[in-house]
C-alpha cells in the first residue's frame, strides 16, 4: 500500500490533469482492496459433523424405567432405559431350580458307585481266597465261577452308574449355559449408551411394549466435532495430518469467531465438488474432503456451517 501510495503522489505532482488524478486513484483503491481480499481469503467451507451412535433394545418387553431426555449429557456404561426383567428372571430361577435338582441326582450316583466299588472289593478278595482253596481242592469250581459271575455283574454296573453320571454331567452344562443365555438377556434388559456424549434424539417412552431391535435413542460426542470441507488438488500440499487450520464459525453479531483446529483426516480419493460446498475455485471439478477436528466450548452444533483458513 505504501508503494502504492508513493506512485500516486509522484505521478500527481507531475501533472494537474484531474481525470487522470481520479484514474489513478480508483485503481490504487482496486489494488489495494483486491490485495486485503487475497489475504483474507478462506480456502474451504463446510459442515460440522460428529459420530451419531444409534442404540437398539436387545430384548422385547415393556419399558419399566426411562432415565434420559434429549439433551442430556451421558456417561459411556450409563442405563438409559430398563426392560421389563420379570420373565426372564422367572425362567433364570426354573433353569437354577432345574440344575440343583440334577447335581442331587449326581451326588446320589456318587454314592452308588462308592457302594458298588465296595462290594467289587468285596468280591475280589472272596475270589482271591476260593482260588487258593482250589489248590487245596478245599473249594469247587463252581464257587469260583459264581463269585467270578458276580464280580462281572459288579462291573457292568459301575460302568452304567458312570454312564449315568456322564449324561447328568452334559446336562448340568447345558443347563448353566442356559442360564447364562438368561442372565445376558437379563442384563441387556439395561440399556446402556456406548460412548459418552449428548442425547440426540429419544425413540421410546416408559410403558411402551418394544421388540428386539428397536430403536431407543441417539448419542453423539459433542466434546469435539469435525468440520468436513472440501479442497482442490492444487491445495493438497498445504494439508497434512496433525496441522494446525483456523476455523470460523458465525458469532452471532455479523462477525466470525475463530478457532483452531487440528486436520484429523484426509480423503485419498478425490471426488465431485458437492452442490451444497463451495471451495476457493468457482469452478472444480474434483476436491478433496478432509475433516478438521475442533474442541467444542458449546457453540458447535451438528450441521453448522463453517469456514476454513490455513
Amino acid at each position: 500500500m505504501l508503494k502504492i501510495y508513493k506512485m500516486i503522489t509522484m505521478i500527481t505532482s507531475k501533472t494537474n490533469n484531474m481525470k487522470s488524478i481520479n484514474v489513478l486513484f480508483f485503481t490504487a483503491l482496486i489494488l489495494i482492496f483486491g490485495c486485503k481480499n487475497k489475504k483474507d481469503q478462506i480456502d474451504a467451507y463446510g459442515n460440522f459433523t460428529s459420530t451419531e451412535v444409534l442404540v437398539s433394545s436387545e430384548t422385547s418387553g415393556k419399558i419399566t424405567d426411562k432415565f434420559i431426555n434429549e439433551g442430556d449429557l451421558i456417561k459411556a456404561g450409563e442405563v438409559a432405559y430398563l426392560i421389563d426383567t420379570i420373565q426372564n428372571t422367572l425362567k433364570r430361577d426354573e433353569l437354577k431350580a432345574r440344575k440343583n435338582s440334577i447335581v442331587a441326582k449326581t451326588t446320589n450316583f456318587s454314592a452308588q458307585v462308592d457302594v458298588l466299588l465296595q462290594q467289587k472289593k468285596s468280591l475280589e478278595t472272596d475270589l482271591d481266597r476260593i482260588s487258593k482253596m482250589m489248590k487245596d481242592g478245599a473249594a469247587t469250581q463252581k464257587q469260583y465261577d459264581d463269585l467270578s459271575n458276580q464280580l462281572e455283574v459288579i462291573n457292568k454296573q459301575i460302568d452304567q452308574v458312570k454312564t449315568n453320571f456322564s449324561g447328568i454331567s452334559a446336562d448340568v452344562k447345558a443347563t448353566d449355559s442356559q442360564i447364562a443365555q438368561i442372565e445376558d438377556m437379563i442384563s441387556r434388559s439395561a440399556v446402556k449408551s456406548l460412548i459418552p456424549g449428548t442425547i440426540l434424539e429419544t425413540y421410546a417412552e416408559k410403558g411402551e411394549n418394544i421388540a428386539m431391535g428397536k430403536p431407543l435413542f441417539k448419542v453423539a460426542n459433542l466434546e469435539e466435532m469435525d468440520l468436513k470441507a472440501y479442497f482442490s488438488g492444487n491445495q493438497l500440499p498445504l494439508l497434512k495430518i496433525g496441522n494446525k487450520a483456523g476455523v470460523l464459525i458465525d458469532d452471532g453479531k455479523s462477525g466470525y469467531k475463530k478457532m483452531e483446529g487440528t486436520i484429523s483426516w484426509i480423503a485419498s480419493e478425490a471426488e465431485f465438488t458437492p452442490k451444497i460446498i463451495q471451495t476457493r475455485e468457482e469452478r472444480v471439478n474434483l476436491v478433496y474432503a478432509v475433516k478438521i477436528r475442533v474442541k467444542n466450548d458449546g457453540s458447535l452444533k451438528i450441521n453448522m456451517p463453517g469456514e476454513v483458513k490455513l
